[in-house]
């Protein structure tokens, strides 16, 4: 019993732990738990640029990283090397099927039917703080290529407000010289919208001419949806109804000749924590006051040297948040489902311009039949999930840009204006198990799982789908033997490029103690705008069946490897 009472990510989560509310929050946080997020965002700050470096000289920090991710599970996963493996693994991972062939058939009921080729993401947010209210808003739009030819367009606004709180202090020594850092909590709770389209009316029977024409009609949309935005903006005025249908025709005209399939309609409810710090270096400049030092006053005058404002550039930072997202489909092939998505991130930049990049994200999403889900929650009794999804992917690269922050000081009234951009490129590994719970006692055991019931609940790090595709040990848990068994397990690499920039105002108020300064916002906004590209590279794998002595070869994914990407 005593792992079961091991700190569990997805377990301090209502959705999991309260059955009346799905959206109640915990209430009762203790000042330790938080001290403790705290704590792990200044391990990140300092461990971050370990996720880039050669591996002889990072595996110290990569260590550190270890223990930042799952700092109380132990050192277990970081001593044995686990954290860390993200390649072939699986027994005969270079193998195949039977009699020595490297491939098996299409038709293997392991492999799954398709993948994401390449996605396209731009994604706009802006934060407005007041006091210690934080309001944030996004746009997400995705143009996504798949490996099946079809092509989905996706556009999500999401809107959400909450708390926030920080403390910055000067590093040791350089406190003239503008050397600080900062450790700040922010939870949010907000809701979101949108849709999705399907491309797919293009079927030539040749899979790679249908992705592009599929790609050609989803680009012709997206001018479509970028024209009839500009109606529904125009101002309000005379003629303007009679103006708006003529700017929704000549929009019209921009459709294409096969109008896209429209996603089903989902209410999608988020909720998230973040802890974030960062460490900064500039200078600061300074006043002698009206008597030099001292002043008239004497020692205690106050009229000595005064600061006047600084400015600085970021050198490292780390953020940690945990993500939950509820979605309750009422058309399409998932309606009448409802699925919780739970999803831990950490990742942190360091270096002038954000020299080394890294980012590691779990993600566990578990789908239920909603009418059965929300009659067991009046009832009291256990929920029976459908299905399950686990997720894990690991980003490390590099590249340039810089963001810096000016500010200046009248009194304890503080003026920051900060802002910056670049440009990274990076690898991205991406592996997925997903297990369909077809009878009573997997869905019981998952749903104890996801529970903390019993010996061994989920806890973190996740079980991976490399580890799931080995043969069990002694020790393995019931749900890492279900996915051995019967989950559809997959990895992808890609190669992405993100350009982005940022600008901010802030208008704050502090109190120096010492080393620490302590403050908050009478008001700030912040604008962020990210444009990311991945493309699949080769050598997409899944693990077929278990074979002789119980080991799940990986192979080609021929359904994901058939047609390749379109470049744009």
């Amino acid at each position: 019993m005593k792992r079961a009472r091991r700190f569990q990510w997805w377990q301090s989560h209502p959705q999991i732990r309260r059955r009346r509310d799905p959206l109640h929050r915990d209430r009762g946080q203790s000042g330790a738990e938080y001290a403790a997020v705290f704590g792990v965002v200044s391990m990140i700050v300092l461990a971050i640029v370990g996720l880039s470096l050669p591996e002889k000289e990072a595996t110290g920090l990569k260590s550190a990283v270890c223990r930042v991710l799952h700092p109380l599970s132990g050192d277990e996963a970081c001593a044995t090397g686990d954290f860390a493996d993200g390649g072939d693994g699986g027994e005969g991972g270079g193998g195949g099927g039977e009699g020595g062939d490297p491939f098996v058939p299409n038709g293997d009921p392991f492999e799954p039917t398709r993948c994401l080729l390449s996605q396209e993401q731009t994604k706009t947010t802006v934060v407005v703080q007041i006091f210690f209210i934080k309001i944030s808003s996004s746009e997400t739009v995705k143009l996504q290529q798949w490996s099946d030819g079809t092509v989905t367009l996706e556009r999500i606004t999401e809107t959400g407000g909450g708390v926030t709180a920080s403390i910055s202090a000067g590093i040791r020594g350089l406190e003239d010289w503008g050397g600080s850092a900062k450790l700040s909590g922010t939870y949010l709770a907000g809701s979101g919208s949108g849709g999705q389209w399907l491309f797919s009316g293009n079927k030539t029977g040749d899979a790679q001419k249908d992705l592009e024409l599929n790609l050609e009609d989803a680009k012709q949309f997206t001018e479509y949806l970028k024209a009839q935005d500009e109606c529904n903006s125009r101002p309000a005025g005379p003629r303007s109804s009679e103006l708006g249908m003529i700017c929704g025709y000549h929009a019209g005209k921009k459709k294409p000749d096969l109008p896209p399939e429209k996603a089903p309609d989902v209410d999608i409810t988020k909720t998230s924590i973040e802890a974030s710090g960062n460490a900064n270096f500039g200078g600061k400049f300074k006043g002698s006051g009206k008597g030099g030092k001292g002043g008239k006053g004497g020692k205690d005058s106050g009229d000595g040297p005064k600061d006047l404002g600084k400015i600085s550039g970021e050198l490292a930072n780390g953020t940690m948040t945990e993500d939950v997202v509820v979605m309750r489909a009422h058309t399409g092939p998932n309606a009448g489902k409802i699925t919780f998505v739970y999803t831990f991130t950490v990742k942190g930049a360091g270096g002038a311009g954000g020299v080394a990049i890294g980012e590691r994200m779990q993600q566990v999403a578990v789908t239920y039949d909603a009418a059965t889900y929300d009659q067991e929650e009046a009832d009291g009794k256990p929920h029976r999930p459908e299905k399950l999804m686990i997720t894990t992917s690991e980003e490390a690269g590099g590249g340039g840009g810089v963001k810096v922050e000016g500010g200046a000081n009248a009194g304890p009234v503080t003026i920051d204006v900060g802002g910056g951009g670049g440009s990274t490129q990076s690898q991205i590994h991406t592996e997925t198990a997903e297990l369909i719970l077809d009878n009573d006692a997997d869905s019981v055991l998952v749903e104890d799982w996801l529970r903390g019931n019993g010996d061994q609940p989920a806890k973190n790090p996740l079980p991976s789908p490399t580890d799931a595709a080995k043969v069990p040990g002694p020790d393995a848990s019931p749900l890492e033997r279900l996915l051995h068994e019967k989950g559809k397990l997959s990895r992808l690499d890609y190669n992405a490029n993100t350009d982005w920039w940022n600008a901010s105002l802030g208008i704050g108020f502090g109190i120096s103690a010492g080393q620490f300064t302590l403050g908050f916002k009478l008001f700030g906004i912040d604008i962020t705008h990210e444009e990311k590209t991945q493309t699949i590279t080769g050598n997409p794998t899944y693990a077929t069946g278990p074979k002789n002595g119980g080991a799940r070869p990986w192979v080609e994914w021929k359904n994901c490897s058939k047609i390749k990407p379109i470049p744009t």
